[in-house]
């Protein structure tokens, strides 16, 4: 059987034409005369799936294929529990940002576990993660094929987790951290150091406020501080604004898809007259609005200048309106068109495409919208976890799908 040409890739250039330090490894791009979605990305999926004291599930086992994955049941069965579960086997705290000791189930002695096969990134891998004990405070254990890893950013090595949730539906009108966490998340999926340097900077960040409440700080400490927090925090802003470039590029470049809006991004709070300079005049800049605001930050008991006051500015392309003045119905849509969007170019930088987390995804389309998102999401290439009440809204899905009923704590087939 004839293989798929390869395509052939650039490095992203970041400002005037220089490649950004904190995206050098991390993030390809076609070349101009390629389009987006020529080459089908290879599918990464999900074999097994083994939760022990996870939420209501006491033990649970699930052989999978590589077909998409519907579970239905009541609300509060589980399904977006066992959902949660699959998105732990990315880095971070899972779709609901819970605090483990909370994942685990009410009476478990001994934390929680999920275990996967996973045909992934790097071919089958046992990916096993959680907890040991109920304390709070704790940080959960990696195992891949049976070590045990540094970090949990390795699991980027060989499957990327993407979802869309309920709790999201009001990302266009909530607060702005809501929308940095946001493109954060879709940073993460192509750049995992970028969750580094958000910590290393909130960390260099809570230092420098304690020292500026002090009576008479310590002047040379303060700049230390502030020269690793400028470092750090252009870092972010720069990978942010690729992420936004590479998302517009991707919708420029694909044909119009009448089904779901596509946005325009921008980013304002940080910087904002600067575009264009490079990351050392951007830093310098950064480190001088520090030290000027030194008494003004003091006062405030705060930090009032950095990537942490960015907002995300998302407007509907195609009615050149801001989000948030959308109908919540075109909310909805504009979001599923935005995470689609982001998925796809996983899948075409990376050359696997994502396994995706949509809950509740059908509860608020119509018929036609519901069988024009299931080809979407199966167009993709990856495996899809997907929830609802009815399994009527899945019909379109057909025997692309492998459906399972969810209720209290267990799933049959």
């Amino acid at each position: 059987m004839p293989t798929a040409p390869r395509r052939r890739v650039r490095r992203v250039r970041g400002h005037q034409g220089a490649l950004s330090p904190c995206l050098a490894s991390a993030f390809v791009l076609p070349d101009s005369n390629v389009e987006f979605g020529h080459a089908m990305p290879h599918k990464v999926f999900l074999t097994r799936l083994k939760l022990t004291d996870f939420r209501n599930y006491a033990a649970l086992s699930l052989d999978l294929d590589q077909r998409h994955v519907v579970l239905t049941g009541e609300n509060g069965a589980g399904k977006t529990n066992l959902m949660e579960a699959v998105s732990l086997l990315s880095p971070g705290r899972g779709l609901r940002r819970a605090a483990y000791a909370d994942v685990a189930r009410v009476g478990a002695p001994d934390g929680f576990s999920v275990f996967a096969v996973v045909d992934g990134m790097e071919g089958p891998v046992e990916i096993g993660t959680g907890t040991q004990g109920t304390e709070e405070g704790q940080s959960r254990r990696l195992r891949l094929n049976g070590t045990p890893t540094r970090t949990v950013d390795e699991l980027t090595d060989h499957l990327r987790v993407l979802w869309l949730t309920p709790a999201m539906d009001g990302l266009f009108t909530g607060p702005s951290v809501d929308r940095r966490r946001f493109l954060d998340r879709l940073v993460l999926s192509l750049d995992p150091e970028h969750g580094r340097r958000a910590s290393e900077f909130d960390r260099a960040m809570r230092s420098r406020n304690r020292l500026l409440a002090e009576f008479r700080p310590d002047s040379a400490w303060l700049s230390a501080l502030e020269r690793e927090m400028a470092g750090l925090g252009v870092s972010m802003a720069l990978a942010r604004h690729e992420m936004l470039g590479l998302l517009t590029a991707l919708v420029e470049r694909s044909q119009s898809n009448a089904t779901f809006p596509s946005a325009n991004l921008a980013l304002a709070g940080f910087l904002d007259d600067c575009q264009g300079l490079p990351a050392y005049d951007l830093e310098e800049r950064y480190i001088a609005m520090l030290a000027e605001g030194r008494a003004r930050d003091a006062a405030a008991g705060r930090t009032l200048d950095g990537p942490h006051r960015s907002d995300l500015l998302i407007r509907h392309r195609e009615k050149d309106m801001e989000a948030e003045r959308c109908s919540t119905g075109e909310q909805k849509a504009l979001l599923i068109g935005l995470v689609l969007a982001h998925a796809r170019l996983v899948g075409d930088m990376t050359g696997h495409a994502p396994v995706l987390l949509l809950d509740e995804i059908a509860a608020h389309l119509d018929q036609g919208r519901r069988a024009a998102l299931f080809d979407l999401v199966d167009a993709l290439g990856g495996q899809a976890f997907m929830t609802g009440t009815d399994r009527a809204m899945f019909d379109a899905l057909g025997e692309r799908g492998r459906y399972l009923t969810v209720a209290n704590g267990r799933v049959s087939g």
